[in-house]
């Protein structure tokens, strides 16, 4: 199974490449941060590749798409786990914020789903974006409006590219609260976030039960991902959910 995997660098996109490479797949793991992506290729595997792709930059994604396909020999499969989740109130967003939330969790993910295109209906083969609980399956989290639009937007997305091309099958990953891994491995979304800020909402959240404190182990989520990935287009999943089992205090 020849994948692509955008984001690789850091959080649930290096460890789903890093799975994924353990698990027999041929990957290309894509990402800007060139020194991080070169150490998670050598995690997935001798054959594993890094190419730097920023997703904000059209041509850049299309090189990048395009090497990836050159070196593995085509691509079976594409898995855009890249995001942002900018914290603050929406009276404090400014545009540049907007721009960048939708720069890179949105039309990104379109840039790149375009360039890998030809190849992935070549190979009648599945794509698979990784978006959010706070994004379908729970009212909107308080601070994280941004991330929540653009991440709903994104959900639109993937229905808006499944309508235009069935022959490959194209899948929502709403992902729920999950462990990650170490280090690297680690979910980057709080990176930069006001701590004053984060505590104030983090009653709300907990409160509002948005965040129950169970958390999914990433292997739960590597293995989803591969059996949609595996599955192909006939499957046709438009999306499924990973998140933690409810654990009733009863």
């Amino acid at each position: 199974m020849r994948t692509v995997i955008v984001g690789a660098s850091s959080g649930l996109g290096r460890c789903l490449a890093i799975g994924l490479g353990k698990r027999g797949a041929s990957v290309a793991l894509l990402a800007r941060r060139r020194e991080k992506l070169e150490d998670a290729a050598r995690e997935a595997g001798t054959d594993a590749i890094a190419i730097g792709c920023d997703v904000t930059d059209e041509a850049g994604c299309r090189e990048a798409i395009s090497e990836a396909a050159g070196r593995l020999g085509g691509i079976d499969a594409l898995v855009y786990a890249t995001g942002i989740g900018p914290l603050a109130r929406l009276t404090e967003l400014d545009a540049a914020t907007w721009r960048n939330a939708f720069d890179t969790n949105v039309i990104g993910a379109s840039l790149v789903t375009a360039a890998a295109l030809p190849h992935l209906e070549a190979s009648r083969g599945t794509a698979a974006y990784l978006t959010s609980v706070s994004a379908s399956e729970t009212p909107p989290w308080p601070g994280l409006g941004a991330y929540i639009v653009s991440k709903a937007a994104l959900n639109k997305l993937v229905d808006a590219w499944r309508n235009e091309h069935p022959t490959v099958g194209f899948t929502r990953v709403i992902v729920g609260e999950c462990a990650g891994g170490e280090g690297d491995a680690m979910t980057g979304l709080s990176a930069g976030w006001d701590p004053e800020l984060a505590s104030a909402l983090f009653p709300t959240w907990v409160g509002r039960q948005y965040m129950t404190g169970d958390l999914m182990d990433v292997d739960d989520l590597i293995r989803a991902v591969e059996t949609v990935l595996r599955c192909g287009a006939s499957a046709g999943i438009p999306s499924i959910i990973v998140a933690p089992r409810k654990v009733s205090s009863t």
